[in-house]
């Protein structure tokens, strides 16, 4: 019983050492390469006041979303390369991340692949509740790399698109999506 008691203590002594946000290294060279690149780090101050400039009055209903996603997230970082040419980077590259992804607490809950393309959502839970997000995005020319901390819903990652998210095939999910594509 002792031994059972001490194997739960270390166990939730690891998670509580996991670090608290991913870190999105081993692409450090690829800006060099790529003919533009985007390199986004907000951190709760910066996205407070982000949050601060919009509209929470209800006059504007999509500011007023955007804004109270904002005050649920602590951190934002997103890394994107456009190249003039494939090969430029190598799924390789990707390697130190995907070693973080496979922490306790994350989890792949999104995995589209085709010949050339590949995108990933990952979640990480801590207490049963989603407290971050990672997306690989990853084709041919483009690679983006996002890193969220904190809560969000995943129909809600859309809205964050100004800031560099990229857009990623989400099954439907729920009667309205099945309604909405009959329509259109």
């Amino acid at each position: 019983m002792r031994r059972i008691f001490l194997i739960g203590l270390m166990s939730a002594w690891t998670v509580a050492q996991l670090p608290a946000q991913l870190r999105i290294t081993g692409l450090e060279g690829l800006a060099a390469k790529a003919k533009e690149s985007v390199d986004i780090t907000l951190d709760s101050n910066l996205l407070q006041m982000a949050g601060g400039f919009l509209s929470g009055n209800g006059k504007d209903k999509d500011e007023a979303k955007v804004k109270e996603l904002l005050s649920g997230l602590k951190a934002i970082t997103v890394k994107s390369f456009e190249f003039k040419e494939a090969g430029q980077y190598r799924m390789e590259d990707l390697d130190p991340i995907r070693a973080q992804l496979r922490a306790p607490g994350w989890s792949k809950i999104v995995n589209v692949q085709s010949k050339e393309e590949s995108s990933e959502i990952y979640t990480r839970l801590e207490q049963g509740r989603v407290v971050g997000f990672a997306i690989i995005a990853a084709e041919p020319k483009e690679l983006t790399v996002v890193a969220i901390e904190g809560s969000i819903d995943l129909k809600d990652l859309s809205k964050l698109g100004g800031l560099g998210i990229p857009a990623i095939p989400i099954p439907d999910q729920g009667k309205d999506a099945g309604k909405k594509g009959k329509q259109e």
